[in-house]
Parts: C-alpha cells; structure tokens; sequence
C-alpha cells in the first residue's frame, strides 16, 4: 500500500506532484525575493545615508539661520506632508480630480498600474474604489488575455498563410486563391498554433519597441532623461506603478491634447504586450518547474513500480484475468512479456489508471479516431507539440486554451 501511494500514476502521486511544484515554486520566489534584497540593499543603501546626512545637515543649518525649534519644524514638514498626500504640490500641477485627472486614475486602478499620486481622501471614495475596483481590474485582466489569444490566432495565420503561398509557388495548391476540399489541412488554425518560445520572443519585441518610441516621446515632454523614461515604461507597463515617475501631470503641454492620447495610447499598448509576456514567461516556469521535479522524481518512481510489479506477478486468485500486457510508465508504449502479472477481478486497472500509464489523453484519442475515420488527420507540427500550451487555470486558462486550439470558424 505504501508503494501503491508513491506512485505518480496514482491519485495521491498526482496531488502530491502538485503539492510539490506548488512548494518548488515558492521556495525559488522565497530565494528569488532574497537574492534581489540583497542586491538592492547594496545598490541604493549607501545613496539613501548619504541623503540623509545631507538632510539632516540641511535641517540643522535652516533651523539655526531662521531661529527655529527643531521640533516646530518637524511640525511643519508633517503638515505639508499631509496636504502632498492630497495633491498639493510645490510646483504647479494639474487638479488631480476634474475630469480628465479622474480619468487618468480610473485608467490606473483598473489597469491595476495605482502610481499611488492620487488616491481618495473621502470615505465615500475609497468605499466607491472597492467596488469599482472590483469589477474593473477583473474585466481588464481578461481584456489582456483575450488581447493574448487574439494575437495567437493573428500568428498562427500569418504561419499558415506564409505555408500556403510556399505551396502555391511549388505547384501543390492552386493560384486563384480559392480553397480546396474543406476537409484539407491547409484550411483551419489548428495545426498552425506557434510555440512558446515564439510568442515570448514576438512579445518581447513588441514591448522593446513600444517601450523605445514612448521614451522618445517622454524625453523632450516631460524633460526626463532616456533611461528615465524607459525605466517609467517599464514600471507603468509591468503595472508594478511606483510612482516617482508619472507622466502627463503638468498643467499645460505643447499639442497637449495630441500628448495625452498617445501617453493613452502607449500606456494600453505597453500594458497588454508586457501583461501578455508574463503569462507566456510564467508558462516556460511552470515548464521548467516540471523538468526539475521529472529529473528528481524519475528514478524513484521507477524503483518503486518495479517492486509493485513483481510483488503482484504471482499472485493466483479465483476469477482472475490472465493478463497478455504490463503497463508501465518507463515506456510510452504497451510491452509483452511472458511473466506478466494477473490480476484480480476487483483490482482490474481502470480506464483512467490505463490512460495515465500509458500518457494518453482520451481528448487526443477520440479527436485522432475521428480525423481517421473522415479521412483527413491533422498534421501536427513537433513545435506545436512541444510547447506547452494546454491546460491552465484562473487568469491563465483562457491564454492555455486558445494556444491549445487555435482555430476559426469557416
């Protein structure tokens, strides 16, 4: 019984692979959190006492050239740090609640950016955000993955239309553009949806590209520097949002309202192609998460179906089923053998059991028998195969699910 439990064929051998994925997973973000607080502590601590040596000195100076307490003072700073949380600044800015600022915040509490320069100080507004926010980071987050699936079908056509005209120069398919039998492999998005590593590289630059003409326009606007401005693109289009930087929040602007739509513009396209590039990254983690736990876990599922397997081989029973076939895991295949186990009545393997061993999907097996049986199997590609898009669940099933189908209606 011990043994029947370690196997990863099993029920419980599934849930406790998941368990420790699940736990693999949070160790390496754990490490992954402690790596980078080491490194940003040894980057920006000696910036940050430097500073405030430098404002400690500053303070001293003041209070003693205007005969103040440090204690009055101090005061004062606390007020005016009150009246920033309310959007009072020392530059003039724009009001940050008429209509066009309350929709650049709207447009970041539900694009889940928050840069946190506005917030509400009302309790009817922050009761209102709850609920607004609600509603609105969840349709937008699905926005963002249909964003993604849209862009898989738009690869997987450009891949099947490019295929088409190579057969149309070699003299397979017609030149009128008009299609064969509808049973033709040429004539869905099925076979044709791209790997993982396709989209991730289409992605990335995509949002390099966005990322290096919005700088160009924040540069000479906004008087930042370059990298100050693909450091905000970044920090915008990730949502991560910490507001040190935010753009579009003087009062005027040469061609301000053309500045605003594109600042919109550039925003809602950095955000999709960044949003879409996590959850393709997030899949090759999860990729290799897998290999990691396959690699440690391989040898000892092994052993331990071998000892399982010949603890049962001599078992004789009344109403036993002579078995011709030994399921194993170590192979993608059935093996013959003459010294295959029997098993009894009550222990025949299910179809479930028989379709884990042998690492067969009963979607695959009856989708394969019916492109069989009328005549046109679908061809499948050994990247389209490989790469991983299937499955998933939450916020990612959408993405898995059309990069496991990809298709349109004829």
């Amino acid at each position: 019984m011990a043994c029947r439990g370690a196997c990863c064929c099993s029920s419980a051998g599934r849930l406790n692979a998941d368990n420790a994925r699940f736990l693999l997973l949070a160790v390496l973000i754990v490490l992954y959190m402690l790596c980078g607080a080491a490194v940003f502590s040894a980057i920006e601590l000696p910036t940050e006492r430097e500073a405030k040596e430098r404002w400690e000195e500053r303070l001293e100076n003041f209070t003693r050239r205007h005969n103040l307490t440090r204690a009055e003072l101090q005061h004062f700073l606390r007020e005016y740090e009150e009246a920033n949380v309310a959007g009072i600044r020392v530059d003039d800015i724009r009001p940050r609640w008429d209509f066009t600022g309350a929709f650049y915040f709207v447009g970041t509490v539900v694009s889940t950016i928050g840069f946190g320069m506005t917030t509400p100080a009302t309790v009817g507004g922050k009761i209102f955000l709850i609920f607004y926010g609600l509603i609105g980071c969840a349709g937008t987050i699905l926005f963002f993955n249909l964003f993604l699936e849209r862009l898989i079908t738009v690869i997987a056509y450009v891949m099947k239309s490019c295929h088409e005209r190579q057969l149309r120069r070699k003299g397979v398919l017609p030149h009128n553009g008009r299609r064969g039998s509808g049973n033709s492999e040429v004539d869905s998005l099925a076979g044709w949806k791209p790997s993982v590593y396709y989209v991730m590289l289409i992605l990335c630059v995509a949002s390099l590209i966005i990322s290096c003409c919005a700088s160009a326009m924040y540069t000479p606007i906004e008087g930042w520097s370059y990298f100050d401005s693909l450091y905000f693109c970044f920090v915008a289009f990730s949502t991560i949002g910490f507001g040190d930087l935010v753009s579009s929040q003087n009062v005027r602007y040469e061609s301000q309202g053309l500045y605003r739509f594109g600042n919109f513009v550039f925003i809602l396209m950095g955000v999709c192609c960044i949003y879409s590039l996590f959850n393709v990254i997030s899949i090759v983690i999860k990729q290799s998460i897998n290999w990691i736990l396959k690699k440690l876990a391989c040898k000892c599922c092994h052993r331990c179906q071998r000892r399982l397997f010949r603890s049962r081989r001599n078992v004789v029973m009344p109403g036993n089923v002579r078995s011709r076939r030994n399921i194993s895991i170590e192979t993608d295949g059935v093996n013959e053998s003459d010294t295959d186990g029997r098993r009894l009545s009550g222990e025949m393997i299910s179809m479930k059991d028989f379709l884990a061993s042998n690492k067969v999907s009963l979607a695959i097996m009856q989708k394969q028998l019916s492109e069989t049986a009328n005549g046109y199997p679908r061809q499948m590609s050994s990247n389209s195969k490989q790469n991983g898009f299937s499955g998933g669940v939450g916020a990612l099933a959408i993405m898995n699910n059309r990069l496991a189908e990809t298709s349109v209606d004829r």
